[in-house]
């Protein structure tokens, strides 16, 4: 996810670039290697599906990130045999990265563009890990994504159980918006598709919490292919190799991305992370001390405020946890 780097995005006069008069706007719906599956977005082929490369110039415009990704926005050549070349690309309003294999400031975009991030996990099969979605939702309130979270498999809900929806995922209710879902009886699918209309939406999880499944209910013209959990690890095969962009609506987008094993916290500064809980902001800088941790420190308002209930202890612990840095797998 973003690394620390001041020159992922091109500087004003490295924006400035000469559009062919033939050139058309366009979507890139998937990237692999040095091809992209381009959508057109204007022009009578409107939503033809093209296959494109970079014309040269373009590779040097952007350093330390992907010149070219899914989502973006670009202006294409056509050439025959539906192919085209990518004269441009416009310059991301956001996006949702991770830090590159293997590097510290380098990084990889999942996604451009988006309007929005829904984090899936399931109640069962496999068992939900919900501080890997508070590391999620760190990551996306870092990149000021607004996030939402869908709970799938409801139909597996015990709500007797102490491993119920409710008692797991209830406290993030007033946080974020929260969708309880299953692809099996439909609950929640109308909604979610409602939610969805209009809008650029990240869709990460978890392998094996149904996220194919789920956007297959959403948008069954598009059938993804749907993995099964591995009966010796419980973790979920990985079916996604690669973000994909699917259109299911007019301006209406999901993005398929792959599931993620494990994920790399060295990108967050530490003297931050507070902000990223939102309901940790009404007591910021209130705290005795302008530079508190809240975690060992007297007169922090934060902990006066999980002591009075007003803060989840497992978000709290979360809290905590992340402040110790390292990596989290599945």
């Amino acid at each position: 996810w973003r690394p620390a780097s001041t020159d992922s995005e091109p500087s004003a006069s490295e924006q400035e670039y000469a559009i062919p008069d033939e050139a058309v706007r366009a979507i890139v719906v998937r990237a692999h290697g040095p091809w992209y599956e381009v959508k057109l977005l204007e022009g009578p082929r409107r939503h033809a599906v093209l296959i494109a490369t970079m014309r040269g110039g373009l590779k040097k415009r952007r350093k330390r990130t992907d010149s070219v990704a899914v989502g973006d926005r670009v202006h294409v050549v056509e050439l025959p045999d539906n192919e085209a070349t990518i004269a441009a690309v416009e310059p991301r309003t956001r996006s949702l990265v991770r830090t590159a294999r293997n590097t510290r400031d380098t990084e990889q975009v999942i996604l451009a563009n988006p309007d929005q991030v829904l984090f899936v996990f399931s109640i069962a099969d496999p068992d939900p890990h919900v501080r890997m979605l508070d590391r999620f939702i760190v990551l996306a309130e870092m990149q000021e994504i607004p996030i939402a979270i869908a709970v799938n498999k409801a139909d597996l809900d015990d709500p007797s159980s102490d491993r119920s929806i409710e008692k797991i995922f209830g406290i993030y209710r007033n946080l974020y918006p929260l969708f309880v879902l299953s692809v099996v009886t439909g609950e929640g699918i109308e909604e979610l598709r409602a939610f969805l209309k209009g809008k650029t939406t990240g869709v990460a999880g978890p392998s094996g919490v149904g996220k194919s499944s789920l956007l297959n209910a959403i948008d069954p013209e598009h059938r993804r292919e749907v993995g099964d959990i591995s009966e010796a690890t419980g973790k979920g095969r990985h079916t996604t190799v690669g973000s994909r962009l699917y259109e299911i609506d007019d301006d209406t987008y999901v993005v398929d991305t792959p599931g993620m094993r494990s994920l790399a916290m060295h990108a967050i500064p530490v003297e931050h992370l507070d902000s990223y809980f939102i309901e940790f902001r009404p007591y910021l800088g209130e705290c005795f001390y302008h530079d508190c941790t809240h975690v060992h420190e007297p007169g922090c308002l934060v902990k006066e405020a999980l002591d009075a209930g007003k803060i989840a202890p497992e978000r709290y612990e979360s809290y905590v946890a992340l402040r110790s840095g390292g990596e989290l797998k599945e």
